[in-house]
């Protein structure tokens, strides 16, 4: 079984991306960071309802995988999925609106938080089930390969999924057929309230062994370790090998969601992630030593980040209700 550790690239190294590319990465990480702190201040003011699941911490995963990607790539992941879905470029203003409950959301605001779709951006959600999303982006990967058309899934689940029986029934296909699928773990510590070590034993990369699936373990809190890795298996699933599994080993700062006060970890835990492996602050710090940007270009993007994303909350909160009629609209797909 072959597993491989990532290191961080430091600020004083000489990246192999250009300047344009690393504030490209910089802005749609502030992006999602920005979002995903409007979100959580809607949800305390009444404005969002039901379940709410923050990304902020694990920001660079997702970007620097979709930065791996090309169009036609199908993408699904868990209930955390506002971050993968601006990551594959929805409009910010049909996610919030989605999180709102209005008819102005991707779903037309009947699927919330959990549950947003974008057959355009090849976005197939959002599953608010433990592990279920894993079997349909399996499903995904038999279609592209099916078809010939060149592309790929990406399936995303978290750390607590790993356990799951469909996790490995899908591993098993997948390795039989050689399916183009790459399955991100985002191994953020915490399965809810459980810490990883505590309910799963070994490596999580290692967890496709028995079925030959290759494993790597990468720094999940910097977008260049991510993209790096991203490349080497997107290639490795799109020139036939088959599925491989990257392990992102990263970290949410928030609750598992908006109703859990994480009292299962301590304060001085959070603030040393924060203050050391930040994927947002550390890009700054790479961007201002390598002179890639100065503090005021920085400083306009987060200026024009924080206008997209009052425009997405003003949207959201103006956007009417949906008709009552909607609750018989999308229940069967005529043929």
């Amino acid at each position: 079984m072959a597993t491989s550790k990532r290191r961080k690239p430091q600020a004083d190294e000489n990246p192999q991306y250009s300047s344009e590319e690393l504030l490209k990465f910089y802005r749609e990480m502030l992006l999602i960071r920005r979002f995903e702190e409007k979100a959580g201040q809607m949800y305390g003011m009444g404005l969002i309802g039901g379940f709410c699941h923050l990304y902020i911490g694990q920001e660079a995963v997702v970007v620097g995988m979709q930065n791996a990607l090309i169009k036609g790539d199908s993408i699904i992941t868990s209930y955390r999925d506002h971050g993968h879905m601006l990551a594959t470029d929805m409009d910010p203003k049909g996610v919030m609106a989605e999180l709102t409950g209005r008819a102005g959301g991707y779903s037309k605001g009947k699927g919330g938080s959990m549950h947003m779709f974008s057959r355009e951006k090849k976005f197939f959600g959002g599953h608010g089930i433990v592990g279920a999303q894993v079997p349909i982006g399996t499903g995904l990967a038999f279609g592209h390969k099916y078809s010939g058309d060149g592309n790929i899934n990406v399936c995303y689940l978290g750390d607590g999924a790993i356990n799951q029986g469909q996790v490995y029934e899908s591993f098993n296909m997948a390795a039989l057929w050689k399916l183009p699928v790459v399955y991100v773990i985002e191994n953020n510590k915490y399965a809810m309230g459980t810490s990883q070590h505590r309910a799963s034993a070994g490596e999580l990369c290692e967890r496709g062994s028995a079925y030959g699936i290759p494993g790597h373990v990468v720094d999940g809190m910097s977008v260049l370790a991510v993209k790096e890795a991203s490349e080497d298996a997107v290639a490795h699933a799109r020139e036939g090998s088959g599925p491989v599994i990257l392990e992102m080993k990263t970290y949410r700062y928030r609750g598992h969601s908006m109703s859990d006060p994480a009292k299962y970890r301590t304060k001085e835990e959070v603030t040393k992630m924060r203050t050391e492996m930040d994927p947002i602050d550390n890009l700054k710090k790479l961007l201002l030593d390598t002179s890639a940007a100065d503090e005021d270009a920085l400083k306009a993007i987060d200026r024009d980040i924080k206008a997209i994303v009052a425009e997405a909350a003003d949207f959201a909160t103006q956007s009417p209700e949906p008709d009552p009629a909607e609750l018989w609209t999308d229940i069967l797909v005529e043929a």
